[in-house]
């Protein structure tokens, strides 16, 4: 699946029964959503200092999918952020840092 696909379902849940999607509930409540995000970012740090390839993927999947998850319920898509990614290619990741 792509990241593309992964959010067009996230978007697709946004009216979905919260009683019966993972997503569609955490769509409902943005807090719970970035509280999942921190979780699962924090599971991939931990992953990544043991060293273990397929831990640190099966976790890096779960904070895409969060990420993903909290941007929706902001409002923020996968197209917002690509243009922000675009946008940043125009100078060097240095001079990105540095004016912010």
């Amino acid at each position: 699946m792509s990241l593309t696909d992964l959010a067009a379902t996230i978007a697709a849940r946004k009216d979905a029964d919260p009683a019966t999607s993972w997503t569609a509930k955490l769509l409902s409540n943005p807090d719970k959503a970035a509280e999942k995000f921190g979780e699962e970012a924090v599971e991939a740090i931990i992953e990544a200092t043991k060293g273990d390839k397929a831990r640190l993927t099966s976790e890096a999947a779960d904070v895409l999918y969060h990420l993903l998850v909290m941007c929706a319920a902001h409002d923020v898509t996968l197209d917002d952020i690509e243009a922000e990614l675009e946008r940043r290619t125009s100078q060097s990741g240095l001079e990105e840092k540095a004016s912010r």
